[in-house]
């Protein structure tokens, strides 16, 4: 079992920025591919951000690349998002993610893939 906790949400402007943390404790960090997803009330939950275990690939859809940075901190078992020139479209419950990668340099974008997940982080982003 692998044990996620989100941080970091809250309330920003449009335009601004927020960092989220995700806290993984229950087995080895390192061989966990992370990703972080968002859901809007009534939407589907929606993927934003995937880092394989070795860190050396990340992927992002095209409503978070250039805003959006994922990393990882293998020794404190830690996967960040900085999210930047926020804007009020984003707002939603951020959820990280985890599963074991296949290779070094996998990651993942699908709902599906993923075997854990943490209890969400909320972010509002006001215009």
């Amino acid at each position: 079992q692998v044990q996620l906790v989100e941080s970091g949400g809250g309330l920003v402007q449009a335009g601004g920025s927020l960092r989220l943390s995700c806290a993984a404790s229950g087995r080895t960090f390192s061989d966990y591919a992370m990703g972080w997803f968002r859901q809007a009330p009534g939407n589907e939950r929606e993927f934003v951000a995937a880092i394989s275990r070795s860190a050396s690939s990340t992927y992002y859809p095209d409503s978070a690349k250039g805003r959006f940075t994922i990393s990882r901190d293998d020794a404190k078992n830690t996967v960040y998002l900085q999210m930047n020139s926020l804007k009020p479209e984003d707002t939603a419950v951020y959820y990280c993610a985890a599963r074991r990668g296949h290779l070094r340099t996998s990651f993942y974008y699908n709902v599906d893939e993923y075997d854990y997940w943490g209890q969400g982080t909320q972010v509002t982003v006001s215009s």
